[in-house]
């Protein structure tokens, strides 16, 4: 799904590490770096799509792969926080500069 296509009451689950997110971030997105995400999974809703996003989107689409497998309906989000940036859509970020992605 293109970042300018997810709806903005969507569940968004960010699997980028800790660092990409302080950096900036959407709002209401769910943070869980990809390495934690398996002892992790019971924070993830059980019923309805659920958007994962990364930096450009080969984590995120490997996190969808397993999701899927695993009895979750997700999608990923094609290019990830660099085209959400792109598309124009609202970023926040922890550190108190200019939210941005890297």
């Amino acid at each position: 799904m293109a970042a300018h296509e997810v709806p903005q009451d969507a569940y968004l689950l960010d699997v980028r590490e800790d660092d990409e997110w302080n950096a900036g971030h959407a709002e209401g997105a769910k943070h869980i770096p990809m390495g934690q995400l398996v002892e992790r999974l019971d924070e993830l809703p059980n019923d309805g799509l659920v958007h994962v996003v990364c930096r450009s989107g080969g984590r995120s689409a490997r996190v969808t792969a397993y999701l899927n497998q695993n009895g979750w309906d997700a999608v990923n989000v094609d290019g990830g926080m660099q085209h959400w940036q792109a598309a124009g859509r609202p970023l926040v970020g922890e550190s108190g500069a200019e939210p941005t992605v890297i």
